[in-house]
């Protein structure tokens, strides 16, 4: 392993157009758990200028229609802030192209009487990986979490009204140095955030996001050596899907680890819990914080894999990068038997047939707090003493 590197990470605001987008087709989601906890959803959404699009397949109770679903975008749009004249959230267009989910894909994991069925295959084929490490309290990589806190933080102080000037559309970027494998230092930071006043420079713009910078970064990886480039091509105006088409899914390393670990492609958004690509990376970060939280590794990457209809998964794999306390066969035999990670499996142990998915569209689904309502299960540490106890 290198000890002494740099290592650089993006993430972008709510307002980014991938993330309405994102956070659309979330809502959906939601909007067909709370209905029937054993709705099936994959739901893609497109924004531009003045339009939103959705198309893909449900299956679900007739109650969610489609005004129902129009309202839920309108709103989405709405809380994000956006108000302006290429997209605003009254009176952009919204179509709407959900049909009926193909009955040879939900022959596989169709629950028959509405239960859980112990043997429901996964929805689709695929690898998904989970990752952990010791870099921050949360057990995430610097680079995306700081990241993350940066664009949170403005975000924040642009719904509590403090920044007026700043708009939704922002996106970040940290290359962090390390030294002896640990964070030390930021050697640069990128930030381009959209602004509501025309005439502002990017000299105004970084006089107002930079006290937002520092108060999130540690005090002393920020110094004189530091590079920053805010809004470095000038004005940033026009922002939102006005300025760039948004896409579901287009985001799923800022959605994962920043790529510091390793992604099995798959999207998260718009997606139920039957698909695996969403349930079985939640398992597996899961497992990979758990597996560092007790003290068995500094960092942990588990990769899972399924086919399409069949229950169990194809393969557990185990890296533990030459920190581990423990052989990783062993471990993979070990995780094996603390978890049933079957799909099914899966969705009960961290109850995820619930309407928990759209506050996970913006700012990463990982390294977050669980929340009482069962929201991020998957972060949760209850799995620390079970893994102990198993060695």
């Amino acid at each position: 392993m290198r000890q002494n590197y740099i290592f650089t990470s993006e993430s972008v605001s709510e307002g980014h157009p991938d993330k309405v987008c994102d956070r659309i087709s979330d809502a959906v989601v939601d909007l067909f758990l709370a209905a029937d906890p054993f709705s099936k959803v994959a739901c893609e959404t497109l924004t531009t200028t003045n339009r939103i699009v959705l198309a893909g397949e449900t299956h679900g109770p007739a109650e969610v229609d489609d005004a129902k679903i129009e309202a839920a975008a309108r709103r989405c749009v709405r809380e994000i802030g956006y108000e302006q004249e290429g997209f605003h959230w009254e009176t952009a267009t919204v179509e709407i192209h959900l049909h009926e989910q193909s009955a040879d894909i939900r022959q596989g994991v169709d629950q028959g009487d509405g239960g859980e069925a112990k043997d429901a295959g996964a929805g689709d084929q695929g690898i998904m990986f989970g990752y952990a490490c010791r870099e921050t309290p949360e057990l995430m990589p610097a680079p995306i979490y700081y990241a993350h806190e940066i664009l949170r933080n403005l975000a924040k102080a642009r719904h509590a009204g403090a920044e007026p000037k700043l708009g939704p559309d922002a996106k970040t970027q940290l290359t962090v140095a390390y030294e002896d494998g640990k964070p030390v230092g930021v050697t640069s930071i990128v930030l381009s955030h959209q602004h509501l006043d025309k005439d502002m420079s990017s000299e105004d713009v970084r006089k107002i996001v930079e006290p937002y910078i520092r108060d999130t970064l540690p005090k002393e990886w920020v110094n004189g050596h530091t590079e920053w480039h805010v809004n470095p091509t000038g004005s940033f105006y026009i922002g939102g899907p006005d300025g760039d088409c948004g896409l579901t899914g287009r985001k799923i390393i800022v959605d994962t680890y920043g790529g510091a670990a390793p992604h099995g492609g798959g999207a998260f958004s718009g997606k139920d819990p039957s698909k695996v690509d969403r349930s079985a990376a939640y398992a597996a970060r899961y497992l990979a914080k758990n597996v560092v939280a007790a003290g068995l590794a500094d960092r942990c990457s588990i990769q899972l894999s399924y086919a399409i209809g069949v229950a169990k998964p194809l393969s557990i794999y185990a890296d533990l990068y030459g920190t581990g306390k423990i052989a990783e066969d062993k471990l993979e035999a070990i995780l094996a038997e603390v978890m049933d990670l079957s799909p099914a499996g899966i969705r009960k142990h961290l109850n995820l047939r619930r309407p928990i998915y759209e506050r996970t569209a913006a700012y990463g689904h990982f390294g977050r707090q669980p929340d009482n309502d069962g929201g991020f299960s998957w972060e949760r540490l209850d799995l620390v003493e079970t893994l102990k106890a198993a060695i």
